[in-house]
């Protein structure tokens, strides 16, 4: 038996646990004329999930206005199905943002309109298991609703993921995936030609951006290449010239120092990109 602390609604209930602190408990007419301080049976719920700060309890209690309880319920199923194939316990926000932005997704399905996500490819490169796993989410919910959910959606749950996996805001990770892109439009223009998103080369360009903005952002890039820098410079002046200017867009953008070092990595992505 549990003792009830909050009720949230008819079939939401927040529980004091005795290995978890507080939990939220879900369930068919779980919370009607409970009041704080009474006993429910644990087994009664039919699903459960920790949601430790008040602020998050507070946003979930909001979300609980507008978003009817078998929606609510699937989102749960949804949310441990990630957590098995990370075989993590993810940050308790991610109840609250997941469901809110497929809950708003699939009202925009019904009403006939699509957000395109113009950073799919890249979100695909950046975090290809957490692109794995939310393309089952997808489906899933698609077979459960019955109704065909784009694939955009799939980049944006990958990034809710990603943001979970990792405790770092949406918001950041979403600045990185954009400067990724920004960078490739750059790239293109200057060099004048139109990339094959499905290339080896570019796919070895994408991830090596995203692991130097991982690295830098950690502050763990000690790399010099001082020699090769100088040859790479006579070689290919036209490459050499460009990685800079991508330097200084990311240093602008990430508000952090990049090494010199990388001239060298990025001239010799960029040389065989433009063969």
């Amino acid at each position: 038996m549990l003792s009830v602390k909050k009720v949230l609604n008819n079939n939401v209930l927040v529980a004091e646990h005795p290995d978890y602190e507080e939990v939220v408990l879900i369930g068919k007419g779980l919370g009607f004329g409970k009041k704080a301080g009474e006993l429910v049976a644990g087994e009664q719920a039919e699903k459960f999930f920790v949601l430790k700060e008040a602020k998050e309890q507070e946003q979930y209690k909001q979300l609980l206005d507008y978003v009817d309880e078998h929606f609510i319920g699937l989102m749960n199923d949804i949310i441990e199905m990630v957590e098995e194939r990370f075989s993590v316990q993810l940050h308790e926000h991610i109840h609250i943002a997941l469901t809110d932005h497929l809950y708003y997704a699939i009202k925009r399905v019904k009403q006939g309109l699509d957000l395109k996500n113009p950073f799919l490819p890249e979100t695909e490169l950046a975090y290809p298991k957490e692109f794995s796993v939310a393309t089952e989410l997808i489906d899933y919910l698609s077979d459960k609703l019955e109704l065909e959910i784009p694939p955009g959606e799939i980049g944006f749950v990958a990034l809710h993921i990603h943001s979970a996996l990792t405790r770092r805001s949406l918001k950041e990770v979403n600045r990185h995936t954009q400067l990724i892109a920004e960078l490739v439009q750059v790239i293109e223009k200057s060099l004048q030609l139109q990339i094959d998103r499905k290339d080896v080369n570019y796919l070895r360009l994408v991830r090596h951006l995203h692991h130097v903005i991982e690295r830098i952002n950690k502050g763990q890039y000690f790399d010099n290449q001082e020699t090769l820098k100088n040859v790479l410079q006579a070689e290919y002046p036209i490459c050499y010239n460009l990685s800079w200017k991508l330097m200084k867009i990311m240093q602008q953008t990430l508000k952090k120092t990049i090494p010199e070092a990388e001239a060298v990595y990025l001239t010799l992505h960029l040389q065989r990109l433009s063969k």
